[in-house]
């Protein structure tokens, strides 16, 4: 069972109260959106996205009870928009965004996400739009491969991996996801099979958020959500990595200065010693939080 991060943190964050319209940009199996609708109800509704409709599936089941009160949408949060106004919603009291991978994508090898199972190298979100992890590690350049790994990876061994890469597949196509990692540890060399993390870890992050333009749209989908939150509406977001967390960082801060928001949380919210014990992954977990105070 997928563990929400930093469930009551993020939950009561959101000042949620009945009837309030709320925004859960990546539902995934449910875990907040079901704390959410607690709170909003009756009279609340909640709009749930996913790009992927595995998670939405799990959510629906999860969420059964509160049926009639919530819609569930395969889209990209980017959409947000677009998602919005055709559900006819005018404005948003609460809007969360928890990035990041669950463990449903983890833990099923066919999704190819995870280095310590074998799985063909997917990656991707949304199965129905590409391109794949395969189609980066296989048919980019070197140069363009290195720059994936440096720029998404933060790793700095980025052009000895991208090199064995390239060496590797001359041979023959790299096809599964622990061939691909042994190909990483072997490029890193001896000093680091003994490090903290896994050697390939950077890199097979790098490829996960090339796959899905994380990234991007992150930014755009965040810009969008804003301009639609109603006059003290709240925006949470989870982020799991650097660079996630400096574009929230940043997009609040922009915001900030030109008076549309109020950035509640001045340092990141992290997740308590006792959930870190409890779920490992919630480990790199940053909370931010601001309100929207002009419209």
């Amino acid at each position: 069972m997928h563990q929400s991060v930093m469930l009551s943190e993020a939950v009561s964050s959101l000042n949620l109260k009945r009837g309030d319209v709320v925004v859960d940009g990546t539902v995934g199996g449910g875990g907040h959106a079901g704390e959410m609708l607690k709170r909003i109800l009756p009279g609340g509704r909640l709009i749930g996205i996913d790009r992927d409709l595995s998670a939405l599936e799990t959510a629906a089941g999860y969420l059964s009870e509160f049926e009639g009160s919530f819609k569930l949408i395969n889209d990209n949060f980017r959409n947000l928009d677009t998602i919005l106004a055709k559900e006819n919603v005018k404005g948003a009291d609460a809007i969360l965004f928890d990035l990041g991978v669950s463990s449903y994508q983890l833990e099923d090898a066919s999704r190819g996400f995870s280095m310590k199972q074998s799985g063909r190298l997917d990656m991707r979100m949304d199965a129905r739009s590409g391109p794949t992890a395969y189609d980066i590690v296989n048919r980019y350049r070197e140069k363009e491969l290195s720059d994936i790994i440096e720029m998404f990876g933060e790793e700095r061994f980025h052009n000895r991996i991208a090199r064995f890469i390239v060496e590797a597949r001359s041979g023959k196509p790299i096809e599964t996801t622990d061939e691909l990692a042994r190909i990483i540890r072997k490029a890193a060399g001896y000093r680091h099979r003994h490090a903290r993390i896994d050697p390939a870890t950077r890199t097979f992050q790098a490829i996960r958020i090339a796959v899905n333009d994380e990234l991007g749209s992150l930014e755009e989908g965040l810009k969008k959500a804003i301009s639609w939150m109603n006059s003290g509406a709240r925006i949470c977001v989870i982020s799991f990595h650097s660079l996630e967390d400096r574009i929230v960082k940043n997009l609040f801060k922009g915001y900030a200065k030109l008076e549309v928001l109020k950035i509640v949380t001045k340092k990141p919210l992290r997740p308590s010693q006792e959930e870190t014990v409890r779920n490992p992954r919630a480990r790199s977990a940053k909370l931010r939080v601001a309100e929207r105070v002009g419209q």
